[in-house]
């Protein structure tokens, strides 16, 4: 993306941001070895926050609907990943889940966050897996959304993606029939929808999500770790996943969501907001 697409992009990125956040954001650029990285602060001002990541393609935009909720009870903490379409700037490659937990760690570092609850949705999750089996112990709780790297994607994801990038181009009327069929929610998110043709310039430079391997999850045993899995997720065979999980981590706790897309966070804001807050709590319970 030259000086003046990313110009374009960021002039309505903000004016979206605007829209949509439910208060007035409290932005930081944090500097890393990767680029600087834009993170956005809500909610309470004491307690370990919850850390949000973002799918592949998206932002700390996607998570609107949740600021409110989740800040009512925690400190949070939304970060628009480098390499993705958001208002960081990528200056050195990410090769690969060990680089990408690198990055994390530099943001939480800086930002002097020594525990967390973080928050993964699909290609976020991937990368909080990551950081958690390279760094373990700094998360308190991994809650992850119809994750990436459990499980090969194949022809129907891809499909899923460009089936909802094109319905979100229709016209406004026919969406919700739309979003229903392709199982995406993302496409009723209109101002949202409207960064699309200013990303149409933009080179993702981020590493594929590879497939963990058995020894590689079972890093995660020690960890307080909620799958929630779509249940017509295009990513993944969710009940395939959900018996690997339980043979190879037994310890983390696995909830398949009926109906539910990989666009999960959107397709079932309530729930999922309910499943975090009540994750964290029962771990809170735990500690004290």
């Amino acid at each position: 993306m030259d000086d003046a697409a990313r110009a374009k992009f960021l002039d309505i990125y903000e004016r979206v941001f605007e829209q949509l956040w439910p208060e007035s954001p409290v932005s930081l650029d944090v500097p890393t070895a990767f680029g600087p990285t834009r993170v956005y602060r809500a909610g309470r001002s004491q307690g370990p926050p919850i850390v949000l990541l973002p799918g592949a393609g998206g932002n700390a935009l996607m998570w609107h609907r949740y600021i409110r909720a989740l800040g009512d009870k925690h400190p949070v903490i939304a970060i628009d990943t480098i390499g993705e379409a958001g208002a960081s700037v990528q200056q050195a490659p990410v090769h690969d889940g060990r680089d990408g937990a690198a990055w994390l760690g530099e943001v939480l570092t800086a930002l002097k966050v020594d525990s967390a609850h973080v928050v993964g949705c699909s290609y976020g999750g991937w990368l909080a897996m990551h950081h958690e089996s390279h760094h373990p112990g700094r998360f308190s709780t991994l809650v992850l959304l119809d994750p990436a790297g459990l499980a090969l994607p194949g022809p129907r994801f891809y499909g899923w993606v460009i089936a909802g990038a094109l319905a979100g181009l229709a016209p406004r009327a026919l969406r919700p029939r739309l979003a229903r069929l392709v199982a995406n929610s993302t496409i009723l998110e209109t101002e949202i929808m409207s960064l699309i043709p200013a990303t149409a310039r933009y080179r993702r430079r981020l590493p594929d999500a590879l497939v963990f391997s058995d020894d590689e999850l079972r890093a995660l045993r020690t960890s307080r770790a909620l799958f929630l899995l779509a249940g017509r997720s295009a990513l993944h065979k969710s009940r395939q996943v959900a018996d690997r999980l339980a043979r190879v981590v037994p310890t983390a706790r696995v909830e398949i969501v009926p109906g539910a897309g990989h666009a999960l966070p959107m397709d079932r804001v309530d729930l999922v907001t309910e499943r975090i807050l009540q994750f964290i709590a029962a771990g809170d319970d735990r500690t004290s």
